[in-house]
């Protein structure tokens, strides 16, 4: 597992390499909650995804990403809120051959 770093900011892109995925995160707040886009090699994977404690960001195979993404709450179990991320909130990257058979 790898923890992403972030910045306690509403709005963010933060650009990593996650198993050989050379990918770019955005993340930005709503009133409705974070939310997520995931591109890898200025690829959209996923957009719009909303974000929530211990909840796969990515989920399908067939997107093409391997492994996939979480956010955890570090003190309780709320969904993330920009305030927090970086301390309270983190976001996690989990490789295809830490999730169990069958996911990611």
């Amino acid at each position: 597992m790898v923890i992403i770093p972030l910045q306690a900011v509403p709005n963010q892109a933060v650009g990593v390499t996650l198993d050989g995925q050379v990918s770019q995160i955005s993340l930005y707040q709503k009133n409705t909650g974070l939310f997520i886009d995931l591109y890898v090699d200025n690829v959209l994977v996923i957009g719009g995804v909303i974000c929530q404690n211990l909840n796969r960001i990515v989920r399908s195979l067939y997107l093409g990403f391997s492994g996939e993404l979480l956010f955890i709450d570090n003190q309780g179990d709320t969904d993330p809120y920009y305030t927090g991320l970086g301390t309270r909130y983190s976001l996690a990257y989990v490789s295809a051959s830490e999730l169990p058979a069958g996911i990611g």
